[in-house]
């Protein structure tokens, strides 16, 4: 393997729908004669693919299919994809919760996972026994464990409940706990799954800084999250799972494009499917967007027309606008006069957003409804978008990576200015 540290073999895991178990009697007489026989699995060819979204013919479906992928020492390999792609399958199998159908994995050296919010915690114990017992199920030795007790309660910030039983702790404290301690056990490899988006902001900053150093002295992370803002600064590679499969592998940026791709098809009109049910005091029936100017020599602006349904009366509306890492740049917050129908049950916003000049690239907006930020009655996530094709940027030139933000503002020099 000289310098990889994991390697990937055409890894599959095959599931069976709708029972506990491997299914009836006859399914395992059925096995059981295929493999003296030395044949292949019967129930390895009726399997369909994972896609969530369609009912299947079939009790049996991949929620792998022939992953293969290498990762050296001292990478950092962020996992991207949709729910139910298959990411957290393939982080239990790398951390030997449960083992692949086909394919083989080769590893080299201890493993640190984070995979669920309190993951091998028992909430009967305090804090501090949970801290030994985790560190021992992560390979760490009592003296170890005591030489960094102090660093990983620092770092956790659970100090003043380090002798109360997890039981009593909000997920949040959970998490914080459980990372410290993944984080503190300096395995060669640590495995992340999109937990930390349980923990308050401040704490995901720590997190991101945490792992950082962890990368920065030799160790592997695999980073599993759907915040393309982390993913995009922290790892060095990355692969894009869609279905069970591995749709790209490469550069951190080529894979973020093929993830965000679904997104890129936003158009300019969204009516909620008919089927789909509107439970709640409130809900968005149909958004629609019109782009008006033309690039690069005048400012956008935007026509936002946008449809509820109202039960409760105290619903406030919110539309951001995010990038192509899916990362707010702005946030618009319709007024009074937006408002142009308000018939019973049903309101209608009008809205015009003057955009200022942005980078090239795609935007979408993200629709939000609530009583202020205490609650969401309904929120629309980038089904409407557009795309910047050019800016007057007077030469500059702006990477995917967005280094310098998205917003290019306009400077010019003016007369009699104190120096």
């Amino acid at each position: 393997m000289s310098d990889t540290i994991i390697r990937v073999e055409k890894v599959s895991k095959l599931y069976r729908l709708g029972e506990v178990g491997t299914g009836t009697l006859s399914h395992d007489l059925n096995r059981w004669w295929h493999k003296v026989r030395g044949k292949e699995d019967p129930y390895l060819k009726v399997g369909q693919t994972n896609d969530r979204t369609k009912k299947g013919d079939s009790d049996y479906a991949w929620a792998l299919k022939d992953v293969i992928f290498d990762v050296k020492r001292g990478e950092v390999l962020g996992i991207i994809g949709r729910n139910g792609a298959g990411k957290s399958t393939l982080l239990k199998i790398l951390s030997r919760v449960t083992t692949p159908t086909t394919g083989k994995i080769k590893v080299k050296g201890r493993i640190a996972s984070l995979l669920e919010v309190g993951t091998g915690f028992n909430p009967e114990l305090t804090g501090r026994d949970n801290i030994y017992l985790n560190g021992a199920i992560l390979g760490m030795r009592k003296r170890e464990i005591d030489r960094k007790f102090d660093e990983i309660v620092a770092f956790s910030g659970v100090e003043r409940y380090v002798d109360t039983p997890v039981k009593r702790y909000s997920s949040g404290m959970h998490v914080r706990l459980a990372f410290a301690v993944a984080a503190h056990l300096e395995p060669e490899i640590l495995i992340v799954d999109e937990v930390l988006a349980v923990g308050d902001a401040e704490f995901q900053k720590k997190c991101l800084g945490k792992m950082q150093d962890v990368a920065g002295h030799g160790r592997t992370i695999l980073f599993v999250s759907h915040n393309m803002a982390a993913v995009n600064g922290l790892c060095t590679k990355a692969i894009t799972m869609q279905s069970g499969s591995v749709v790209c592998a490469g550069s951190v940026a080529s894979c973020i494009e093929v993830y965000l791709g679904g997104l890129k098809s936003a158009g300019l009109v969204w009516n909620r499917p008919a089927s789909a049910r509107e439970n709640g005091p409130a809900a968005f029936s149909s958004i629609a967007l019109k782009v008006v100017g033309e690039q690069p020599d005048l400012r956008l602006e935007l026509n936002l027309a946008i449809e509820t349904r109202v039960k409760h009366q105290a619903a406030f509306l919110a539309v951001d606008i995010l990038d192509d890492l899916g990362v707010s740049i702005m946030q618009a917050i319709p007024t009074l006069e937006c408002l142009v129908t308000g018939q019973p049950g049903k309101k209608h916003y009008l809205m015009e957003i003057q955009l200022p000049p942005l980078v090239p690239g795609h935007y979408s907006l993200t629709v939000w409804m609530g009583p202020h930020n205490t609650e969401t009655y309904d929120s629309v996530a980038s089904v409407v978008g557009f795309d910047i094709k050019d800016t007057p940027t007077k030469g500059r030139s702006f990477p995917h990576t967005r280094d310098h933000g998205c917003i290019v503002p306009y400077s010019s020099l003016k007369a009699n200015l104190p120096i």
